[in-house]
This record gives C-alpha cells, structure tokens and sequence, in this order.
C-alpha cells in the first residue's frame, strides 16, 4: 500500500491527505489519550471505586508523562524525523488504550496513563511541528486545520462514550478504551502511508542569517512568553474537560444531555479550527490568542455564576467556537520568530509549560472540588488564570519580528 501511495502522489502527498492525516492523529494523540478522559471518568470512577482526588491524580500522570518527555519528543524529532516519532507516539497511546481497557489496580492506572502522556508527547508536538515547516507560510491554517481534530474527536466522544457507559454501567469504560485503541490502529496505517518528513532547512545558513546560531530556544523572548500563555492554556483547558462534565452532571444536567454538549461542542470545533487558523494568519497570532482566550474566560464565567442547564449549554457551545483558535494561534505563535530547523524544539520548549500547566491543573482541582464541593470554585479560580494568559497575548505583541523562509526540496521520508 506505501508503495502504490508513492506511485500515486509522488514524493509528497496532496495538502488535503497531509492535513485530514494530521486532524485524525490529533484525534487519537489529543482526545483519546487526554481529553475524553474527562468523559470516560465518572464511570470509570465509579466501576473502581476511585475518589476525584485518585481520578484527579490519574490526569496528572498521564500529565507527569508528557511533562517528562515532551522535550526529548523534540530533540528526537529534530533528529530522526518527525514522521518516526509520531508512529512511536501512536504506538505507545495504543499499548496505553489496551492495558486501561483490563487494568483495575490503582498502581498500574498510574502507570498507563504516563504512557498515555509520553505517547502524546511523541506523537502531538512532531506533528505539528512537521505540518508547519512543511507550509510555513500558512501556518496558521495547516494547524487549525489539524487541531480541527479535537472537534472531530470530541463530537465522536461525547456521543459514543455516554451512549456506552449507560448501556454496560459496570464495564462500559472498558469498551471505550478498546474503542480508542482500535481508531489508533487505523490513524497509524494512515500515517505510514500519507504523512512525510518537511525538506531539511539548510540550517547553517538560516541561523546565520539571524546572526545568532547558537542561541538557546528558551532565550527567544517572544518563545517564553508562548511558553507562559500556553501554561495557563494547559491549566484551565485541561480542568475543564476533566471536569465539566461532572459539574454539569453534578447540577442536576442528565448524562445524554452532557454528551450531547460536549458532541455540538466538537462539532463546532471542527469548523472552528480552520477558521481561526485563516484569521490568525491574517490578523496576527497574538491577537488570535486575545480574542480566542478572552472568548473562553466568558465561557467559563457563566457556568460559575449560575450553574444550569442552559449555562452548561453556553459554555460547551462558546468552548466549541473558540478553544480550536486557541490551540492553532499558540502553536502557530511558537514558530514564528524562530528558523525552521528550530521549530521542533520550540514548540517542545511551549509545551513544556501547557504540560506543567496540565499537571498542575488536576493536581489542584481534585482536592477542591472534594472541600465543599467546590466545582465553583475551581472553575472561579480557573478564570482569574485564564485573565492572565488575555494579557499575556496582548504583551506577546512587541515580540513578534522574524519570520522563516520556505523550505528547500522535499524528501521521500
């Protein structure tokens, strides 16, 4: 089949094979392995026994493993090419997917859901990082077309896995997560057959033309404050798909109805994505990132000053509409001011923060939402940060200067 994928498209696939191959892999990489994890929890809390501060704790590991490997997912793709690791990524997402489908004990939990994070971290940031050098000047588009993958995926989530775990109340989790594992099966065909590596930059001469070859990614002022806004993103994104749907459920919103939600949440998110990416191109990253996270601090704020059905129905619905401009605007922005032979370690520098983000979220809100039960409250505090990052966007402005070049030849992998 790779062979006559060769004959057919050459040494590079058409744009529309390269990106829908990159949306289902943020799909499988994204969704599955990290936001539906939110879904799947409150029956898979209750089939084990589990209290929201273990649930809580499982976020956090899958966190901890992306934490722990996201830079060296970076380096590696630099190195051996972006395509080797996202096939090592979905690998390790779908070892996760079955061994969470038959574990029970809470040790080996813990411990699948750091592979799930490290397979992540392999898998997501290499893509992105693939599909943006390999246009460059659109950016903003390949990745909000990519990152439309999370609408894909959520719409698929939030109506299989209420629909499953209310038909098998006891092991209707389990199913879900063979459910995962087999989509990861598919997307991996996919990838073999339809992703390709970006030409290599001539990387001498673009860093001389800087006049800093060697500067480390982290000296990049503008790169840093990315880094800043992506952590509050990873923050407050990740508390509100582990925990939004139990909010809703906990005031009284049936499950279907939650699902249905968090379905037309996805749906959105689909059309959203590439949308935000043409804006962004246009108007500038930065004020992508004002607009997209100002809209979601709105959409945050309804739901804790008054917690009904039609508020949880704003929410999941503005979510929808503005969370794809979030993620494709700070992805976006990551690569902006540096070469393209820079781009994978920089957008592994920014994640760096939205996995600090994400362990930090988790860690924080469990034990809240147990005090008083205090889902308001999380989510109030979830707001103020969400403040931060709009004003971190507006400052992220009077950094924004270089912008790469195209890239050379195409290679075959």
């Amino acid at each position: 089949m790779r062979l006559l994928a060769a004959r057919l498209f050459g040494r590079r696939p058409p744009f529309f094979l390269m990106v829908t191959t990159g949306a289902l892999c943020t799909v499988v990489l994204l969704v599955f392995a990290r936001l539906s994890y939110g879904l799947v929890l409150p029956a898979m809390r209750e089939g084990l026994g589990l209290s929201y501060h273990q649930a809580a704790n499982l976020s956090t590991a899958n966190a901890l493993g992306y934490l722990l490997l996201v830079m060296v997912a970076g380096v590696f793709a630099a190195r051996f090419g972006g395509k080797t690791a996202i096939l090592i990524g979905l690998a390790l997402v779908i070892a996760g997917f079955l061994g969470l489908s038959q574990a029970s004990g809470y040790p080996l939990l813990v411990l699948l859901m750091v592979v799930l994070g490290v397979g992540t971290a392999f898998g997501y940031t290499p893509l992105i990082s693939l599909l943006a050098n390999t246009y460059p000047h659109r950016r903003g588009a390949v990745i909000g077309f990519t990152n439309s993958g999370v609408g894909i995926g959520m719409l698929l989530a939030g109506a299989l896995v209420p629909a499953l775990t209310e038909v098998a109340a006891e092991d209707g989790w389990r199913r879900v997560w063979l459910l995962f594992a087999a989509g990861g099966v598919a997307v991996t065909v996919l990838v073999a057959l339809f992703l390709r590596n970006p030409p290599r930059p001539l990387a001498p001469d673009t860093a001389s033309a800087l006049g800093e070859p060697d500067e480390p990614i982290f000296r990049n002022p503008h790169v840093t404050v990315v880094g800043l806004i992506y952590g509050v993103l990873g923050l407050t994104f990740i508390v509100q798909t582990t925990f939004m749907y139990s909010f809703a459920l906990d005031a009284g919103t049936p499950p279907i109805t939650a699902g249905h939600l968090v379905s037309a949440m996805g749906m959105l998110s689909i059309f959203a994505g590439p949308a935000w990416g043409w804006l962004s191109d246009r108007l500038g990253y930065a004020s992508g990132l004002m607009l997209s996270m100002g809209l979601s601090l709105v959409a945050t704020v309804v739901p804790v000053i008054h917690p009904g059905t039609w508020a949880f129905g704003f929410h999941f619905v503005l979510i929808g509409l503005c969370a794809a401009g979030m993620f494709s605007t700070v992805l976006a922005a990551a690569t902006e001011t540096v070469p393209a032979h820079r781009a994978p370690v920089a957008v592994s520098f920014v994640t760096l923060f939205y996995a600090v983000g994400q362990l930090l979220g988790p860690a924080l809100a469990g034990p809240l939402i147990e005090w008083r039960d205090g889902f308001r409250l999380v989510f109030a505090f979830s707001c103020l940060v969400m403040a931060a990052g709009v004003a971190l966007s507006a400052y992220s402005r009077r950094h924004q200067a270089y912008r790469p070049g195209p890239p050379a030849a195409w290679e075959a992998d």
